[in-house]
């Protein structure tokens, strides 16, 4: 028996058709199939390409804006400091003097920092009064000197400064004998009144309303004078300062150092014998609210002593040093 029957050999014509038909039937698919495959990719990378410069015309453009910024704050910045500079080393001091007003700058080492400065006395009362061959020499316009030295020094070292007892006429001077006056004012423009009292109270109510103005700034007060004790009996610069006051007395303390070096650099063989003591019996260091420093020159009625301030030199000297102790002062508080 048989089981299978033997392919026939031949397709007819009809079946070779309908396999062309479907041959080429199935390379059409194939080929739509290829093209949209290909459109598909080329879509997305269309796509993505443009995704790209979407992107990269964003980033561009923050970028550009984070440097206009940029420029544009350093330009403000530049302006701002230029401004400054321009304030600081421009600004005239009237007080200071012809050849002093202009003040420039050196350093911000005191920048922040207030500072209220008294020459002792003023207006009229000329304080201590000594005497230099047929001069006399007055207390005022000798503490006002080193005063208005000072207030100099602090401002070139960026510090904002108050001198509470004022010349309208007398900046820095170089003269061995200062001539004395009585036109001094109080701050901002007061008369001095002749009354003791009423002169130390003027002097402290100028400093306790600045004092609140500034509030939680830096501040510290000095207040310079000249000792008259006898002839004989030479002294060095002291200090005072408020029995209760840590930081009036560290504040003492330093420019009391300072002048030690000084001395020691200066004078080597000097002895240096001044000392810093608690006095809050005096006005101005009892009843002033920032930390307070009371200086004593020296002795104008003895003629060594007088050698201290009599000479420019020696005037700037002093200054220097009181100011070198402040920065001391400012830079641990």
């Amino acid at each position: 028996m048989t089981l299978f029957t033997k392919p026939s050999q031949k397709f007819s014509s009809g079946n070779q058709t309908w396999l062309l038909r479907i041959l080429i039937l199935l390379f059409t698919l194939g080929s739509c199939y290829s093209a949209l495959a290909n459109g598909e990719r080329n879509y997305a990378t269309i796509r993505a390409n443009h995704s790209k410069k979407r992107v990269a015309a964003k980033t561009y453009k923050h970028s550009t804006r984070l440097k206009a910024r940029s420029v544009a704050h350093k330009a403000a910045k530049t302006k701002a400091v230029k401004a400054e500079r321009k304030e600081n080393t421009t600004s005239s001091m009237a007080f200071l003097g012809a050849g002093n007003a202009r003040v420039a700058v050196r350093d911000q080492h005191l920048r922040g920092a207030v500072y209220y400065l008294a020459s002792g006395h003023g207006g009229p009362d000329p304080g201590a009064i000594g005497h230099y061959g047929n001069y006399a020499l007055a207390e005022d316009e000798y503490a006002y000197d080193v005063t208005i030295r000072l207030a100099r020094a602090l401002m070139e070292h960026g510090a904002t400064v108050y001198m509470i007892v004022r010349d309208p006429n007398d900046g820095i001077r170089n003269e061995k004998v200062l001539k004395i006056d009585h036109d001094e004012v109080a701050y901002p423009n007061q008369r001095i009144p002749l009354n003791h009292t009423m002169r130390l109270r003027q002097c402290t109510d100028a400093v306790n309303k600045l004092h609140r103005k500034h509030k939680e700034a830096y501040q510290r007060m000095v207040t310079i004078h000249v000792d008259s004790r006898s002839e004989g009996q030479t002294i060095d610069v002291f200090f005072y300062h408020h029995e209760q006051s840590k930081v009036g007395q560290r504040l003492a303390k330093h420019i009391h150092k300072s002048f030690k070096s000084g001395y020691k650099r200066s004078q080597p063989t000097r002895n240096y014998s001044g000392t810093v003591t608690d006095r809050t019996s005096l006005y101005v260091v009892r009843n002033s609210h920032p930390p307070t420093v009371f200086i004593e020159l020296g002795n104008i009625r003895n003629e060594k002593d007088q050698r201290r301030f009599l000479l420019a030199d020696n005037r700037q000297a002093l200054a220097n040093w009181i100011c070198t102790g402040l920065q001391t002062d400012y830079r641990k508080q």
